[in-house]
């Protein structure tokens, strides 16, 4: 860490905490023997989280680890704080004026909520994909290239774009339109043109809320097999109502509630976090258990 005059100087031009992607050492990572023999430190560590909007507490004390190079699926009735929870990751929170975080949340070891830690910095590397596909009224070649033009990533920009393209199952079908307004494609290709222009600044986490409440079964199908695809390269955490979602997409699941408290106020809570295997079969908690079978929820 940098003290003194280090840190001063630092801030003048980048935050004293670098966030930095961190990889195991694996020599095959084709073997799943050598994968399994190296014990991967979670990309998050949560740990007393709460999040307070004016005086009301939406979100309590929320600890938990989000494993790397996985799907995990917060699930839960609405108001339960899902999405309040995934904004954190990014700081996104930080852009509602009466938002309050405590707690903390560290991103490969690092305080994401350290004064010395520029929320911009942390937005490059932790990308979101929105509820309400958003494309900017730009052509689709002009909405891929959008982030690398702004953070100056300008060499071989064509090859950047058909790559993002590619990897969110989009390539074929724009190639030959790339200079049409985006505006014009389908809701599901709106949305996986977004999952583009997340992937084309080469991020280390994709954030996903409800990506799919919005689509039709065809194009929830496309975004969840995207899913698993790229859970390869990136770590995905994604909120969704659908519970066959989630077991179909995540390996760890964490399901929320509601606490109402005497006054009437409703605070999220974290129930249950496990396995999805186990959170949809031989859940812990009642509650989870009251929700996953559909009797309340």
């Amino acid at each position: 860490m940098l003290k003194g005059d280090d840190m001063e100087t630092a801030q003048a031009t980048e935050p004293a905490v670098r966030l930095d992607r961190v990889e195991p050492a694996i020599a095959d990572r084709s073997d799943p023997a050598a994968v399994a023999a190296v014990q991967v430190p979670p990309v998050f560590q949560v740990t007393g989280l709460s999040v307070t909007y004016g005086s009301h507490l939406a979100l309590a004390d929320v600890t938990m680890d989000i494993r790397s190079k996985a799907v995990t699926a917060f699930i839960g009735p609405s108001g339960c704080g899902k999405s309040t929870f995934i904004r954190c990751f990014n700081r996104l929170n930080d852009l509602i004026p009466s938002a309050r975080v405590t707690g903390q949340v560290l991103y490969h070891e690092d305080d994401l909520y350290s004064p010395t830690v520029d929320p911009v910095e942390v937005r490059k590397l932790i990308g979101m994909v929105f509820q309400k596909p958003n494309p900017f009224p730009k052509s689709i070649y002009d909405n891929v290239a959008f982030g690398p033009r702004v953070l100056r990533r300008k060499d071989e920009l064509d090859g950047r774009v058909e790559m993002a393209l590619r990897r969110a199952a989009l390539w074929d079908e724009v190639k030959d339109r790339l200079k049409t307004n985006a505006l014009s494609l389908s809701g599901g290709q709106q949305q996986r043109l977004c999952i583009a222009r997340c992937l084309a600044v080469e991020p280390d986490v994709i954030l996903m809320d409800e990506p799919a409440s919005a689509l039709d079964p065809i194009s929830t199908s496309a975004i969840e097999d995207l899913m698993h695809e790229l859970k390869t390269d990136y770590t995905i955490v994604v909120v969704t109502h659908n519970m066959q979602q989630a077991a179909r997409v995540a390996e760890m699941t964490a399901f929320f509630s509601v606490d109402v408290g005497e006054d009437g106020q409703r605070t999220g809570v974290l129930v249950e976090y496990d396995e999805t295997q186990t959170i949809f079969t031989t859940p812990a908690d009642p509650r989870t258990e009251g929700y996953v079978t559909g009797r309340f929820g």
